[in-house]
């Protein structure tokens, strides 16, 4: 193995129709809300109809898109240019609000009232380990529902997976809350309201009731209540969240879902990034290729750092020169970094020589208008 990787082919990936879904993932804070905004801008002045679906929290997404808010709502961005025919819509997940839309849309207008003013549920829906990640599954399910029933709808959606600490937070979040509500703690829990009254004691054995005992003292009696009255009021549609779980699952292994893991040039970053593309190997999952974010180079690669410190010592005694030897060992400092992350992104493809790697160009300011995110699109096509 050489380990030099083959290009990803960025504008290939975008115009190709078959491409309905693009997840963007990798760890947190390695530019990925700021790629899939790129992505999704070249997608829709390429002809696409396009709704970027962020769950960062960060305001960075609607500031470089002028849009004066993200909300649960895909808003329509103007000024970009879509003379082919393409458009672009943006929209950052409100959690909570998409676990209500779940609630209301699977149950009658009483029950889901009852449901929404339980504090379990309130509990559940805005801080519950994995609840962010569930709902950006359900509400990934909810546009492409709407994009299959609207002809004139959106033909990609490209997606800002949260900000986690583990790559695969994401893809386990849904089986795993899915798991919670259906699961047998829950049931343990519930067993008093579901057989209601002395009947409790002729349905459910000993063990069950030494077990839901134990819970009222951790929890507190009124927990216990109001878990019970929950359950009993979504009992019904305990399997949809599961089957729920399973279709947006089945959807992201599908043929027209392309994955693409976003990194930095740092150990960290392509650690976790390696973690993720064998993750996905192992689920089946169509990954399109790694976006190698914050790269930097120079355009004097003819002088190296070596030579460019020797000059600059050379230079220390001379008082008419303190800016050109400055700026010598500033460029030494430049090749020796992009040798650094070089030899990082050299390791990455030895270890997955058939990952395509697209590289996005370091920017000496963030990001912060349309320009700005058709530059990143530009460098990463280039």
């Amino acid at each position: 193995m050489t380990g030099s990787p083959s290009s990803l082919d960025v504008d290939a990936l975008l115009t190709d129709p078959a491409t309905r879904i693009l997840v963007c993932c990798g760890s947190g804070g390695v530019g990925k809300t700021t790629t899939a905004a790129a992505l999704g801008l070249r997608a829709a002045e390429r002809g696409r109809r396009v709704v970027v679906l962020t769950i960062d929290p960060a305001r960075r997404l609607a500031q470089s898109m002028g849009l004066q808010e993200l909300d649960n709502t895909p808003r329509p961005v103007t000024g970009v240019a879509t003379a082919a025919g393409g458009r672009l819509d943006a929209m950052m997940l409100d959690m909570k609000r998409t676990f209500d839309e779940v609630i209301e849309g699977h149950s009658t207008p009483e029950k889901a009232a009852s449901i929404l003013e339980n504090p379990f549920y309130q509990a559940l829906s805005s801080s519950f380990a994995g609840t962010q990640e569930y709902m950006a599954m359900e509400k990934l399910g909810q546009l492409r529902a709407r994009a299959d029933r609207d002809s004139d709808g959106w033909d990609l959606i490209v997606v800002d997976t949260p900000p986690s600490r583990s790559a695969l937070d994401f893809l386990d979040a849904p089986q795993r809350l899915g798991s919670f509500l259906d699961g047998r703690f829950i049931r343990v829990l519930t067993a008093p309201a579901r057989a209601g009254g002395r009947a409790y004691l002729k349905v459910v054995s000993a063990a069950m009731n030494t077990a839901a005992s134990v819970v009222t003292k951790v929890l507190g009696a009124q927990v216990l209540k109001d878990v019970q009255t929950f359950v009993a009021a979504t009992d019904t549609m305990f399997g949809g969240f599961r089957e729920r779980a399973d279709a947006t699952y089945k959807l992201l292994q599908a043929p027209g879902t392309a994955f693409v893991v976003v990194a930095a040039p740092e150990p960290d970053a392509l650690r976790e990034a390696s973690y993720f593309v064998e993750r996905l190997a192992d689920e089946r999952m169509p990954l399109a290729g790694l976006v190698l974010n914050r790269v930097h180079s120079c355009r004097a690669e003819g002088l190296s750092a070596e030579r460019a410190l020797a000059a600059a010592e050379d230079l220390e005694d001379d008082e008419a020169h303190p800016l050109v030897a400055g700026l010598l060992r500033l460029h030494a400092d430049q090749m020796r970094r992009g040798a650094r992350e070089a030899e990082l992104a050299a390791r990455f493809s030895h270890a997955h020589p058939d990952v395509p790697v697209a590289r996005i160009a370091a920017r000496p300011r963030d990001v912060h208008d349309l320009d700005g995110l058709r530059e990143v699109g530009e460098s990463l096509a280039s």
